[in-house]
């Protein structure tokens, strides 16, 4: 096995946990909103929050 192999043979491992999970718009993996599926981080939810139906309630 050469070294291509051994190094390159673990990829894909790490598919679950807060490291993996990132905002599918800034990319960021903090604040990240994961409720119905959204994915999304909190400064990107405030700006597309009316777009995809949310409501501010005051």
């Amino acid at each position: 096995m050469g070294h291509e192999n051994i190094w390159f043979a673990h990829k894909g491992k790490n598919t679950k946990g807060r490291g993996f999970r990132q905002c599918r718009i800034t990319g960021c993996r903090s604040g990240l909103i994961r409720k119905y599926g959204l994915n999304v981080s909190r400064r990107a939810f405030r700006e597309i929050a009316h777009t995809v139906g949310f409501q501010k309630l005051d």
